[in-house]
């Protein structure tokens, strides 16, 4: 077995430190580290001899030189494989991978179980006002807890948009430990699959318009940007929350902020944002009834290390020659084929 002849690269972190480990077992690669100050003569000879791109999938931690997009890709002539720590993979350009031969992947469902809790935490918090009422705690004396009188969320309705990985999470979350009902919109899959994932299939007006709570889970792509925007607060109920979990730039920000202060809806539970971390001034910062954390529903022990352990196995089942399980853009695949074999001298399967 040649020493080191596959090549893996990755920018700033890891999710965990098992994907060194797991990579390090293996005598046939290399891994090397690039920091987003690291000079070009330390990682371009890096870049230019990987086959794999190990990358941080928050858009604002890595600096833009080393997103992929087109001018990267041409720095990277040997990349076969560009590898996102998480459930997202924002900073790179998929179209040009998909151009350039390069398949993407990225770690879809191994921190489900966190952003699913995180969702519900969220949920819970502003249905009950723990926040306001810690907030008012923390402000004034002698607060009145009878202008802080919540609502239980069990038996309510939950509408989801995006019953993927995380969606179908929040679904066996909310309706079994609660006894929701689930509504759910996801266009990629039939009613069948999205009853057997525990959510009834409505188009999304329905869904905003019946829904006590209504929660983002779907990922970032051209049709969903945007898609939650100064028509959709209009939709929902007055008394209904909005919860996101997914990425920033699918709902508008601006239109969030005026439907709560037009009293649109009840208050908003936000993980994601157009900028992360949002700075302290944000508007949507200022209002008691806005729960917010930074892009952190999937920061946790044990998430960070199942997401490890799945990059590193991917990454080296891709290096051995086998189809990955979480393919973005799989019409790369006969492209990436021929590169493959010309790489390492086989055909993968």
């Amino acid at each position: 077995m040649s020493v080191n002849n596959k090549r893996v690269v990755y920018s700033n972190y890891l999710a965990n430190p098992i994907y060194i480990d797991i990579l390090k077992a293996r005598p046939d690669v290399r891994l090397d580290r690039i920091e987003n100050a690291s000079p070009e003569d330390v990682y371009g000879p890096l870049l230019g001899a990987a086959h794999v791109y190990q990358v941080g999938a928050a858009r604002d931690e890595l600096a833009p030189h080393f997103h992929v997009d087109a001018a990267f890709l041409k720095r990277t002539p040997n990349l076969l494989l560009v590898s996102s720590n998480g459930a997202g993979f924002d900073p790179v350009d998929v179209e040009a991978c998909t151009a350039a031969g390069v398949v993407v992947v990225n770690q879809s469902g191994g921190n489900a179980h966190s952003v699913a809790e995180h969702a519900l935490a969220m949920m819970l918090t502003l249905s009950k006002r723990i926040i306001q009422s810690d907030r008012r705690l923390r402000r004034e004396r002698d607060v009145n807890r009878n202008d802080l009188v919540g609502n239980e969320v069990e038996h309510k309705t939950v509408g989801i948009i995006g019953l993927g990985n995380v969606g179908r999470r929040i679904a066996a979350l909310c309706k079994g430990l609660l006894g929701m009902t689930v509504l759910a919109y996801d266009p990629y899959l039939s009613a069948e699959v999205m009853a057997e994932r525990g959510g009834e299939k409505v188009e999304l007006d329905e869904l905003l318009r019946r829904a006590d709570f209504v929660s983002i889970s779907c990922p970032l792509n051209k049709g969903s940007r945007n898609m939650i925007s100064t028509r959709e607060f209009a939709l929902m109920q007055r008394h209904a929350y909005f919860i996101t979990t997914a990425r920033g730039f699918i709902h508008d920000e601006d239109a969030l902020l005026q439907a709560l202060r037009d009293k649109r809806i009840a208050g908003a539970g936000l993980d994601v944002w157009s900028k992360e971390p949002p700075p302290p001034e944000h508007p949507l910062l200022q209002l008691d009834n806005v729960l917010a954390s930074p892009h952190t529903a999937g920061v946790t022990i044990e998430a960070r290390q199942n997401m490890g352990r799945i990059a590193a196995e991917q990454v080296l089942d891709v290096l051995d020659g086998k189809r990955p399980p979480r393919i973005i853009n799989p019409e790369a695949w006969p492209r990436y084929a021929e590169r493959f074999k010309q790489a390492f001298g086989v055909t993968p399967g």
